[in-house]
């Protein structure tokens, strides 16, 4: 049994509604499984009765450390059961979550904790050190989390005492996630508690979530609140397996000796599973979600020769994460493997939570659904934030006649799934024609020796643009230049073909993300 339940509240004056928030699926999830194994984080563990516990007590602390409603809690946590901890008990609280990306400097992280007001910093051990730099910097008051008996984090909670509970306003502010800054000062991304909620349960529906279900933290939760699988995995009653860094070898053990059902990563992190030297045919089938770059129908052929099902999502900060998926229908079975993953590699369709999907042109009007003619992708629905903090000229920026701009350049398909072609800063337009650069990086992708692949644009005085491609070769592979370029001019048009080819291991954000802008610098 839950040994520290919620007061019973009073009857509301309409029992036809309640306000969604995704901090209520731990309620039902305690309730329904109470002795379930909630978190699995390296030695410990906790039922969903001990999470629901630790939350509980945690409003506590909050209010005790003077915290009210609409304040800002800054998480510089690694994916730990902190994490989760903090993604369930701020919003139940009332406050708002600022969720930091662990691979800043401490510089970026004054910008983040000043601009968007936190009074609060909470860190686990691993940053222990610069959460208290940047607590000097900014005045904010720092609590570490080490796991362990006698730190404050751990010291806070066993003093608690009564639960602090507020009701939402499902419209209101959950959380402030600061997007990566690569084109400038990153930029306050507000998300509402109706949003993580329904978002949240898109991700269990599509990922196909369930109580046997054992979800691997290899995405940063972080990151859109990871993609709101914070919460999906919760409501659906399955166990949280953290993962506090990357190390692929870790992730096979995983896969091999606790069973581990989901997860979701950037196409370069699945490209990482599957050149691990640990890596082989699982006997049970794992589903991975997708998503910050298309993956290249090579790498989902090996993804699913390991056993490892690839569902291709699409998403943005700005979206909740994954605002579009590509679900899959049984009509699309047949056909060679080479057939499938072409397929598997568009984005597709609105989830279950969004709105329709649409692929404009600049005037803003629909492109032919013909699966050639490009525009840009817009979105809209209720896993849409509500703008930008602190920002109103971007917010407008941001939109156009009521829809989301993503400024990534896709196609319709006459099935009304679209497909990312590229983004519009990554078009290079060489002699007057425009370059998608992941069409070529997919071929590129798909020689045999070729890992992954990144192209950009360099100047020229000639042509304007030339197409340069970064090249990461498989270990013990013997490629040169001049052999991809040939296989390259084979399967493209003479112009799309790159240049010059550089091998070089691929730079990454904290995400997966390659970074183009670096590499288009010559970083």
């Amino acid at each position: 049994m839950v040994t520290e339940d919620r007061p019973v509240p009073p009857v509301p004056a309409d029992f036809t509604f309640a306000a969604l928030s995704p901090a209520t699926f731990l309620d039902r999830a305690a309730y329904a499984f109470a002795d379930r194994i909630a978190i699995i984080d390296g030695n410990r563990r906790f039922t969903y009765s001990d999470f629901h516990r630790r939350v509980a007590r945690l409003t506590s602390v909050l209010e005790g450390l003077g915290i009210g409603p609409g304040d800002r809690v800054a998480a510089l946590c690694t994916n730990s059961h902190v994490m989760l901890e903090l993604h369930n008990a701020v919003p139940a609280h009332g406050s708002v979550l600022v969720p930091l990306n662990i691979r800043l400097s401490e510089v970026e992280l004054v910008y983040i904790i000043e601009h968007s007001g936190a009074t609060l910093l909470v860190a686990t051990a691993e940053f222990a050190e610069r959460a208290h730099v940047v607590g000097a910097a900014t005045g904010v008051r720092v609590v570490v989390a080490a796991s362990e008996p006698s730190d404050e984090y751990e010291q806070l909670l066993r003093g608690a005492s009564e639960p602090v509970y507020r009701e939402p306003d499902e419209r209101g502010l959950l959380a402030v996630n600061y997007t990566s800054g690569t084109t400038g000062r990153p930029k306050g991304v507000m998300y509402h508690h109706r949003g993580a909620y329904l978002q949240a349960l898109a991700m269990a529906y599509h990922a196909g979530l369930g109580t046997g279900s054992r979800y691997l933290w290899t995405l940063p939760m972080f990151h859109c609140d990871g993609w709101c699988f914070t919460w999906a995995v919760t409501a659906a009653g399955g166990t949280h397996v953290c993962l506090r860094s990357i190390d692929t070898a870790q992730v096979w053990r995983h896969f091999f000796a606790d069973g581990i059902t989901h997860f979701s990563a950037a196409p370069t992190v699945l490209t990482m599973i599957a050149e691990d030297p640990a890596a082989a045919a699982l006997d049970h089938s794992v589903h991975a979600g997708t998503g910050g770059a298309p993956p290249s129908p090579a790498l989902l052929e090996r993804m699913a020769g390991l056993g490892i099902e690839i569902t291709h999502l699409y998403g943005m900060t700005e979206t909740f994460g994954p605002i579009v998926v590509n679900q899959w229908q049984p009509d699309w079975d047949v056909g060679s493997a080479a057939d499938r993953a072409v397929r598997t590699a568009r984005q597709g369709i609105g989830n279950i939570a969004a709105g329709h999907v649409r692929v404009v042109a600049p005037e803003g009007v629909d492109v032919p659904a013909d699966g050639e003619t490009q525009g840009e992708l817009v979105v809209r629905g209720n896993n849409v934030m509500l703008g930008y903090y602190r920002d109103a000229d971007a917010t407008t920026a941001a939109t156009i006649d009521g829809w989301l701009r993503t400024g990534d350049l896709a196609v319709m398909h006459p099935d009304g799934y679209v497909e990312i072609r590229d983004r519009s800063k990554d078009v290079i337009i060489s002699g007057g024609e425009n370059i998608a650069s992941v069409e070529v990086e997919r071929v590129l992708d798909g020689h045999p020796g070729v890992v992954e692949s990144a192209v950009v644009g360099r100047a020229d005085e000639r042509w304007g643009e030339i197409p340069v491609a970064y090249v990461t070769v498989r270990g013990g592979a013997q490629v040169e230049a001049d052999d991809l370029i040939a296989f390259a001019r084979e399967r493209l048009a003479r112009f799309k073909v790159p240049r010059e080819i550089v091998f070089a291991d691929l730079p990454k954000t904290s995400t997966g993300k390659i970074k183009k802008h670096a590499l288009r610098r010559g970083e």
